[in-house]
Parts: C-alpha cells; sequence; structure tokens
C-alpha cells in the first residue's frame, strides 16, 4: 500500500490535497501538522465521509529533526504543504537520508538552489524528488508543453497568469512566501532567441479572451522556464506575465508593498496581510484565478495558434489540484523516476489536464489555423 505524509495538512491548500488524495487515491494519507488536534479532527471527518480509514494524523514539527524522523517512519513520500521554506533544508535533508520520495509547493530561490545541490545524491539514492509544484510555479511549464505537442514547430509560448478571487480571501503564511519572493523579483524573459538582463522585466497588454478581456501585464521569472528552449529548440519567445487587478492594488499598494519590504524587509507579515488586505479590498469581477498559454507556430507547413487555459474560483484549489494530479501519476508510476524534477516537466501533460477536469478545474484548448477553427 503507498503511504504518502501531507506535511502541513491543516492548511488551506494541505487539507485540499489529503481531500483530493483520498477522493482520487487509495493510497494511505497521513496528515502531518504542528496542531495534533487539527490533523486528528481532519483525519476523523474524512474517515467518516469516505468510510475507509485510510487517513491518521501525527503531530511534525518543521524546525525539529527528531520530530520528522518519527513521522516520516513507514512512508513513501512526503509532500510538503507547509509554508516552511526556513526550514526546508531540515525537511529535505531528512527525507533523504530516510529514503522517501519528495514533493514541495513551496517559492524559494534557496531551496531550489539546495535541491539543485543535491540532485547527484537524490538520483544515486534511487529517489524521486519533485519540486516547483502547484499552479504557479508548475502549470506554466506543463501548459507549454501541452500546447506545444499540438504543433510540429513551436515558435512562441507565453504564459498568462490571472489572480482575482475577489472578497473573503483565507488569508495564510503562505502569503509570506510570496512576500520573501519579492525579494529576488525576476522578470527576465525569452525574447528574439535569448533571456533578457537578469532582473529586468516587461509590460505588456495580452488579450486573455472572455470576460477577462486584454490586460496589461507583468513578466516574473519562473525556473521552471529557463530549460524550455533547450527542450524546444525552435522557441523563440517565452514567459510568464502576471495581470493586473485594480488600478488603486496595482499603482498604489503594490508599490507600498515593495518599499516597505526594502526599509523593512524583517516585516514579511505585517507586508503580506497589508497586501492580502489590499487583494481582498480593490476587486472587480470577474473573479477566478486562471493561467493561460498562447502559443504559435507551424503545424502540416501552415501557421496555427494554440490557447489553453486552467482556471478555478479558489486559488488554493488551483494549488492542491494539479498536485494531486502529478500524484496520481507518481502512484502509477509514470512520474515516479529517480532525479530531482520541476513539476511541469515531469508530467504528462495531456493526462494532467485530464485529471484536473476530474477534479474541478475548467480546462479549455482552442486551435486555430489561417482557414479553420477546431474547438
Amino acid at each position: 500500500m503507498s503511504k504518502i505524509l501531507v506535511l502541513g495538512g491543516t492548511g488551506y491548500t494541505g487539507r485540499l490535497i489529503v481531500k483530493h488524495l483520498v477522493e482520487n487515491s487509495k493510497a494511505d494519507i497521513t496528515v502531518a501538522a504542528r496542531h495534533l488536534d487539527r490533523a486528528q479532527a481532519l483525519a476523523d471527518e474524512l474517515n467518516q465521509q469516505y468510510s475507509d480509514d485510510r487517513v491518521k494524523a501525527i503531530y511534525a514539527d518543521a524546525s525539529q529533526t527528531d520530530s520528522l524522523c518519527q513521522a516520516f517512519a513507514d512512508q513513501m513520500m512526503v509532500v510538503v504543504a507547509a509554508p516552511t521554506t526556513a526550514y526546508a533544508e531540515n525537511v529535505i535533508r531528512t527525507s533523504l537520508s530516510m529514503g522517501l520520495d519528495y514533493l514541495d509547493v513551496q517559492l524559494g530561490a534557496q531551496k531550489f538552489a539546495l535541491l539543485q545541490s543535491l540532485a547527484h545524491e537524490i538520483e544515486r539514492a534511487s529517489l524521486c524528488f519533485i519540486t516547483e509544484a502547484g499552479f504557479h510555479p508548475g502549470l506554466p511549464s506543463a501548459l507549454v508543453r501541452y500546447a506545444a505537442s499540438h504543433l510540429d514547430r513551436v515558435e512562441s509560448a507565453i504564459t498568462l497568469g490571472y489572480l482575482n478571487m475577489g472578497k473573503g480571501l483565507p488569508y495564510s503564511e503562505a502569503v509570506d512566501e510570496v512576500v520573501e519572493s519579492f525579494r529576488e523579483y525576476n522578470g527576465q524573459v525569452f525574447k528574439n532567441g535569448s533571456w533578457t538582463k537578469l532582473n529586468s522585466y516587461e509590460m505588456r497588454t495580452f488579450d486573455f479572451g472572455g470576460d477577462i478581456g486584454r490586460r496589461r501585464c507583468y513578466s516574473m521569472f519562473l525556473e521552471e522556464l529557463r530549460t524550455l528552449p533547450s527542450l524546444f529548440p525552435s522557441l523563440r519567445e517565452t514567459g510568464f506575465y502576471i495581470s493586473e487587478m485594480h488600478w488603486l492594488l496595482d499603482w498604489v499598494i503594490m508599490p507600498i508593498t515593495w518599499a516597505w519590504l526594502k526599509i523593512a524587509p524583517q516585516a514579511v507579515r505585517s507586508i503580506g496581510k497589508f497586501l492580502w488586505w489590499g487583494m481582498g479590498t480593490f476587486h472587480k469581477p470577474p473573479y477566478r484565478v486562471e493561467l493561460q498559454v498562447q502559443a504559435a507556430g507551424l503545424k502540416d507547413g501552415r501557421p496555427v495558434t494554440v490557447r489553453s487555459s486552467v482556471a478555478h474560483p479558489d486559488g488554493y484549489e488551483l494549488t492542491a489540484i494539479p498536485v494531486v494530479a502529478t500524484l496520481l501519476q507518481y502512484l502509477d508510476g509514470i512520474a515516479r523516476k529517480p532525479g530531482l524534477w520541476m513539476m511541469g516537466h515531469l508530467v504528462d501533460p495531456f493526462r494532467l489536464i485530464k485529471d484536473m477536469e476530474k477534479m474541478g478545474i475548467t480546462c479549455a484548448t482552442r486551435i486555430q489555423a489561417e482557414e479553420a477553427e477546431c474547438l
């Protein structure tokens, strides 16, 4: 029997990962958290709902190696859903030393650099470590691969993010990770066959179509995009852009956030709550989280465009569901490969989209040639 431990399993993203895993797999799930009572309550709720007692609870503190060792015993994989980047090294090294496979949904350049430094050791141990999983990072490179598979030659593949969940946004410590990532902000994009300068950024207008329409967007570098030009040598342009939402948020809240972080870099929690307040206060419909890839190239010698999108009203769901869809491939052995992998590079993108649709994500693809359109 496959055994998966979800570290931070009582958080907004973690509890959704646990729920979808119980619904869509036969794995035994362990909810690991610092508050054992909350973990046990979730386990009891799910066991009662699904009547098969596959969920158990255990205490775990990412800052304490002994605690992790006790929690990780007899597990096959640890899924890191908690915003524990400060203790990422402890979790990673404990997983490696105990022979557990690993997946994380965390942001953080230092975490990624550590994993890269351990890549050979991970592969020698025949372990499967999956990083950069979730909505973004995670889905952008998977969608690029999906769009490129519809073309004989892909020349451009731009990914776009739209985040607007309206009122009542539940704050979580994951917001702290987003704020911390601003310290290392990089807006590089791949343009005209080469990457733009480090720490540069672009502001462009893109048409999302439908009720979102045309939006001003800001570039944001994602590590998962770095190797796409080598995977697709014909690619001349790629990048990730995040859309504007409301003029007060874009031109007042965000500049204050940047300035505050520069002046008081340790005030991450206060800055995060201020930013989250702005996102929950200044907004207008449509309300949802959406990721698009807009690709162009050649098919049968003719110019063709491919536009694919994934969307959900809840951003936490749009993070958790791709993770579970990846784990389903891992459990089947398709994505259980030794080494260090980024989610978007490892998964079968066609099955990923199919499984995400089953779990409630709205997926759409439009392929348009010069003379005909196929829906």
